[in-house]
């Protein structure tokens, strides 16, 4: 049986051209594409004049951090979220009991 061959998808990011294995997730990998070739222009903007690998150096810190702080936010109303329903189990419990 013949493998599958994966969709290979090209994305510009930054003035390179780049083909990529995207899976069945053509659309999803052209919009990471996308986003880290505006990081990388904002970037190259705001730093001025500077090779290429630094720009994508910094523009790569730009989206752990907001990946970082994504996280930290979706923790956070996970957790809120819990302790709620720890509370609604409590209250409904001694409701019950009575």
């Amino acid at each position: 049986m013949a493998a599958e061959k994966p969709n290979l998808v090209h994305v510009e990011i930054f003035g390179q051209t780049y083909t990529l294995s995207a899976g069945a997730e053509v659309g999803y990998v052209e919009q990471l594409a996308a986003h880290v070739d505006a990081q990388m222009h904002e970037v190259g903007k705001a730093a001025g004049a500077v090779d290429s690998l630094r720009v994508a150096v910094l523009a790569a810190l730009n989206i752990a951090d907001e990946a970082f702080r994504l996280r930290a936010g979706s923790d956070g109303a996970l957790g809120e979220a819990h302790r709620r329903a720890q509370a609604l189990a409590r209250d409904l419990d001694a409701v019950l009991r009575d």
